[in-house]
């Protein structure tokens, strides 16, 4: 029930798709990425929450380079599945791996996108 809610709530204007940047997870982006297929949307959101449960994990070394490499692959995987955010504090991780506020933010960010997952998945 609450993926058609989320699903159906589509700004008021008529100029086609436009990216869902007030969402964790910007389910135009992932439309396109899964040519539609819902089934697939759900089963690519809930690896890439798998994915970035374990480099969150990855992310406690406290080696510059193990932090650098985690924050890149996180990225990355963020930006395929349209978790702009998330990809945004992890390129900040990626700039400066031993900035605290920035794993911080990370880790604020992947909460948000994990839930909002949860949420679709329902």
């Amino acid at each position: 029930m609450a993926a058609l809610k989320i699903a159906f709530e589509a700004p008021d204007n008529f100029g086609g798709a436009c990216p869902s940047t007030s969402r964790p997870i910007d389910l135009v982006h992932l439309a396109t990425q899964t040519m539609g297929d819902k089934l697939l949307e759900i089963e690519v959101l809930q690896m890439f929450a798998r994915q970035t449960r374990q480099l969150m994990k990855e992310l406690a070394s406290d080696s510059a380079d193990t932090r650098l490499a985690t924050a890149h692959r996180l990225k990355g995987a963020a930006l395929a599945v349209g978790a702009f955010g998330v990809a945004e504090t992890a390129a900040a991780v990626e700039a400066e791996p031993l900035d605290a506020g920035n794993l911080a933010a990370l880790g604020a960010a992947v909460l948000e996108a994990e839930l909002f997952i949860l949420k679709l998945c329902r």
